[in-house]
């Protein structure tokens, strides 16, 4: 895919190991403005990077040294796809790279096309995560925030919709604290949903032209709508996303769920440490994992912080709040009835 690599890396520290790229224009893209992939390259793999003219040489031990490579390599490859790189592809091409211990990726590496931009996987999860999406009808992505969840899952319904794969989307959330009381705000009954929507609007933005959303918005093709306003129908030939799921009753989660009609598939997202509901309202999300596990044809991928691609200070900040939770639940006996924190 021009790269050409040479020296054998397989001793602790052996000689630099020297990459050579065939297409000289691509290079101040992968080097980034004033290096600064290069810069973050060695900052997370720990080794040396120079180049002269068209190669790239890495210096550090050899495990170093082949997670570099496939670093640059992936990202070089990228560049001739046509896909920009930026920040967040060097550091999901170095994340991948270290889950697979350097190795060359498996050809067909899963990716999601949209009319804005190629959607690859930026994580170990989420590479599972996309292959769950083409395989099954029903799938539950449980996690914390920053990991993809929802942005994905977007991606997928996009993708399937331009391909003329799935007729439309229907994209769903709780809204108010999942009692979805919205008699006291203000405006019309879209005034009063949308602050609640607004991130499932968002995503679709960065996937299609903004005419494009607005158009089929207004045809129906992509529906935007608070989850009360599923009751009493049945979606066939349409792929679903129901967001905020833990926020969500026992009733009505089970509800959107019988609502799955022929030809349809459905992603339910939520953050089981993230539950808004009133005191003594149990999660349906939290019940539904544990009724559904092992039923035949759902999914189910459990994200981590480790999973989180946004700012690394979010990675940390979930750690962080997640170890202060635990502190706090030392020594409290049982679990909490209600499906409130436990």
């Amino acid at each position: 895919m021009g790269t050409r690599v040479s020296s054998a890396f397989d001793s602790a520290a052996g000689p630099p190991l020297v990459v050579a790229f065939e297409d000289n224009t691509l290079l101040p893209a992968l080097f980034g403005e004033h290096d600064r992939h290069m810069a973050r390259i060695e900052q997370e793999v720990g080794v040396t990077l120079s180049s002269r003219g068209n190669r790239v040489s890495i210096s550090g031990d050899a495990y170093a040294q082949r997670v570099a490579k496939t670093v640059l390599r992936n990202l070089y490859e990228r560049l001739e796809r046509g896909h920009e790189v930026g920040p967040g592809a060097v550091d999901g091409a170095i994340r991948m790279a270290k889950a697979d211990g350097g190795r060359t990726p498996r050809a067909g590496e899963i990716a999601i096309e949209t009319r804005k931009r190629t959607i690859t996987p930026r994580s170990p999860m989420q590479r599972t995560y996309l292959k769950a999406l083409q395989e099954s009808d029903l799938v539950f992505a449980l996690g914390p925030a920053g990991t993809g969840k929802t942005y994905l899952a977007v991606a997928m319904a996009v993708s399937l919709l331009t391909a003329g794969r799935t007729e439309r989307i229907v994209l769903s959330r709780p809204a108010v604290e999942a009692g979805e009381r919205l008699g006291f705000l203000p405006g019309d009954m879209r005034d009063k949903v949308d602050p609640y929507l607004r991130p499932l609007y968002d995503a679709l933005h960065d996937m299609m032209p903004a005419d494009q959303v607005m158009k089929r918005l207004e045809t129906g093709e992509i529906e935007v709508a608070p989850l009360a306003f599923m009751r009493g129908r049945t979606l066939s030939n349409a792929f679903i996303i129901l967001d905020e799921a833990q926020n969500t009753t026992p009733m009505q989660i089970k509800m959107l769920l019988t609502r799955l009609g022929e030809n349809a598939s459905m992603v339910v997202t939520g953050d089981l440490t993230q539950i808004d509901l009133p005191p003594g309202e149990r999660s349906g999300l939290r019940e539904a994992t544990k009724i559904l596990e092992g039923v035949e044809g759902i999914s189910f991928v459990h994200f981590t912080d480790a999973d989180v691609v946004r700012h690394p200070l979010v990675s940390r900040m979930v750690r962080a709040y997640e170890a202060h939770e635990a502190h706090e639940q030392q020594g409290v006996k049982g679990s909490d009835p209600t499906g409130g924190t436990k």
